[in-house]
Parts: C-alpha cells; structure tokens; sequence
C-alpha cells in the first residue's frame, strides 16, 4: 500500500467543473483499496485566512486538508496567474505541514499526484521537497481550447507552465487517446512514459430510466461549461432548422460561463430565444431528473478532453448526441451508443437529432447498450487500479535544468 498526496485545485464543496468530482471518486476508490490518501485543496474562494486557517476534515477514509487564501486580494477573472501563485503559496504551507506534528502527524508521501497546471507549483516544489515521484494528469491543454495557437499573453503564460509540470513529471495520465496525443505533440519530446485511463461513473450514483412514449414537444438538453469549445452556439443554431421537422422542440441548457450572454444573443439572432432555457448550474438530484426527463442530450463540444457528462447522461439512460471532437469520440460510439457528428457541423448535428427523436425505439436500444458499457469499461474501482498502478511504477528521474519552452503557434488537426 501507498501513501498518496493528491494536489488539485478542486475537490468538494469546491466544484467547478468536472475535474472536482473526478478528483473526488479516484481519492475515495484508492482509500478504499487501502492505500493512504491526502487531499490537498483549497477553501471556496472569497475565505479569509486570518479567521479561516486551514481546514482539515477524514471524508471516505480520505484526509481532506483545504487551505485558505493569502491575504493578498487577487480575483481569478482579473489576475489569474497571481491568483495561481498566492493558491499554490497556501498549498505548499499546507503540505509542508503534513510532515510536522499537528495535521498529518509526521505524515510523508511515497508520490505526488497533481491535477492540471494551476497546482503546478505546489505539486512540483512538495515533490521536490518529499524527494519523491511526481505524476501529473493532464485534464485539458491551452493550446487545445484554441485549436493550437497561444496568441494571447496569459494564453502562453498557462501553457508554459503547462510544459513544465509536464517535462517536470516522472509518469503523465490522459483521460483519452487523443489527449495523449495533444500532449506528446504540444510538450514531447522528452516527456515521461503517458498512460491513458479513461474517467469513470459511478452507476449507483446515476439510475438508469427507460424512456417514457413522449408526450408534448420534444426535449434537448445540454449540461457544461458555458465555453466557447462546448459548442453550445451550434445547439443553438441548429435549433431552428430541428424546430421545422419537430416544432415545438426545446433546448435546456444547463451550466454557467463567460458566453451566457454571447448565446442569449445567439438565441435571440436565430429566433429561438423562447425555445431556449438557461437554467445555470444544476445540483444532482435536479440534473438527475433533467436527464431522465430529456428526449437527448447534445453534447456539440468543438474541444473536449473527455466529457464526463456523457457517462453521467449513459448511465441515468439519456439517448446521447455528441460530437467526435476528443475524448467524447472515443466515450460515445456512433451508431452503437449514440448518435454522433464532427465538431462544428450543424448540419450534422441536426441530423442526429432527428434520427434520435425519429425513432425512439432505436434511440432506446443505443442507451441501454451505452449503460451496458460503462460495467465494463468506467468503473471508478478500475481507474483507480490503473492509477495506483502509474504510482507504483513511477521512478523520481534525475533532475536537469530547463531552458523556457519554444512556444511555437500551429493548427491542431481536427479530430
């Protein structure tokens, strides 16, 4: 057995998106197979250190040790690298911590497990510290939410630190075959040995419903980040032209982000603005009933590394239609487990959504065979398997210094 110390800059009550309950399962599956877990992470933004120290609490058999933020007052939106730096400043007080009497009791790691670049700091200097191995997963990549190119000032800050974590890192994961991919192309070519395991589900959490015969208009759902490489615009226009097949359809979008008001526009440009809900972040229980309730879920992401929703939307029964762009190509199997269409294709966005309202009973066999899969292929106990197994084979490499990364600006290929 091991003893783990999980960096991430997520972990519940504090959830963004998806990467806080993937951190969440893959600490509490790996406790539960008996190894010692650590969880660093951070207190909800806004807390005051001076009246809210550090915060440590045992959750699943898991240490979960929260810390505050610095007293300097930096806004994530406005000052984003600075934001990282007093964060990672708290973090590594936190996990020095761990070795002295008091939070961890003298506690050591035998590895350091970072999620993505905002935790890079901290992750690499208590690897250092610990003198132990340092594995990183990569959740997404700069470069990938622009289609390869880092013009902007802060777009090549992150991916510079992106490059370090990952060239600084004894062992890397990927969520997907095509994050693999990106990152051996973006950061390579000295990188340590890649391994992809794929997120998981947890079924109990999701129970699978048959569809109900529809009664009303048609209903599409969408569940993410309000991103521009979520795709949610090409939802929205492809609305009109689903509308003229099946009037009355309706698109609920469920999520919040920086384009909330670009595509209330876009609503409003297509004249689809009553046909089109926003109704913000959704707790479980409600975006479990939305799920049950839809006719479809659309998932039209233009950039993706995995997409955990469509395991969630798999799970809970929801007849999927996703794009092929990253990981959602290799979660939903066209035709098998879903219905899919290339990134950016309305048109063929559109066509699957008339194919899935079209034929229920089709729609209905793809979704009990996508529940089918999930046993097999995203069960968390596997992932967290797969995950110890990095742990155990990653050797601390012999430090050399390195010069600052060529930040070279090309296209990633369409996938």
């Amino acid at each position: 057995m091991m003893r783990i110390l999980i960096v991430s800059w997520e972990y519940p009550p504090v959830v963004v998106g998806g990467l806080g309950r993937h951190v969440h399962h893959l600490a509490t599956e790996l406790a539960a197979a008996g190894h010692e877990v650590v969880v660093l992470s951070r207190q909800p933004t806004g807390t005051d250190a001076a009246t809210h120290p550090t915060a440590s609490r045992v959750e699943d058999g898991v240490l979960v040790v929260q810390v505050a933020e610095d007293p300097a007052h930096f806004v994530f939106g406005e000052d984003m690298l600075a934001w990282t730096l007093a964060m990672g400043h708290a973090m590594v007080r936190g996990g020095l911590a761990l070795a002295r009497p008091g939070v961890g009791n003298g506690w050591t790691p035998d590895v350091v497990h970072a999620h993505d670049w905002l935790v890079a700091h901290p992750a690499i200097a208590l690897a250092e510290h610990f003198d132990v191995p340092l594995v990183s997963t990569i959740h997404a990549t700069e470069a990938g939410r622009h289609s390869g190119w880092v013009s902007g000032r802060v777009n090549r800050q992150v991916h510079s630190i992106e490059w370090w974590l990952a060239n600084d890192s004894d062992a890397l994961v990927t969520c997907s075959a095509s994050m693999e991919d990106e990152v051996a192309r973006l950061f390579g070519p000295d990188l340590a040995p890649i391994t992809v395991i794929r997120n998981g589900i947890d079924l109990t959490a999701w129970p699978y419903r048959d569809r109900a015969p529809r009664v009303g208009p048609p209903r599409l759902l969408f569940v993410g980040r309000l991103e521009y490489e979520k795709g949610v615009h090409d939802a929205i226009a492809a609305l009109p032209r689903i509308r003229r097949s099946h009037p009355g359809t309706t698109l609920t979008i469920a999520g919040a982000g920086t384009q909330f008001t670009a595509l209330q526009e876009a609503a409003r440009t297509h004249r689809v603005a009553r046909a089109v809900h926003f109704v913000g972040n959704l707790d479980h229980d409600d975006l479990l009933g939305w799920l049950h309730a839809a006719d479809a879920i659309v998932l039209p992401s233009r950039y993706e590394p995995f997409g955990i929703i469509a395991l969630e939307a798999a799970a809970a029964g929801t007849p999927l239609v996703a794009s092929t762009a990253g990981g959602l190509g290799e979660a939903v199997v066209d035709d098998v487990t879903g219905l899919s269409f290339r990134p950016g294709d309305v048109a063929g966005l559109t066509s699957a959504v008339r194919e899935t309202l079209d034929d229920p009973a089709a729609a209905a066999r793809r979704s009990r065979v996508a529940r089918e899969r999930l046993t097999v292929d995203f069960g968390w106990g596997g992932v967290a398997e797969r995950t110890a197994t990095v742990y155990a084979g990653a050797k601390r490499r012999v430090r050399h210094p390195v010069g600052r990364p060529v930040i070279v600006q090309r296209p990633l290929p369409e996938r």
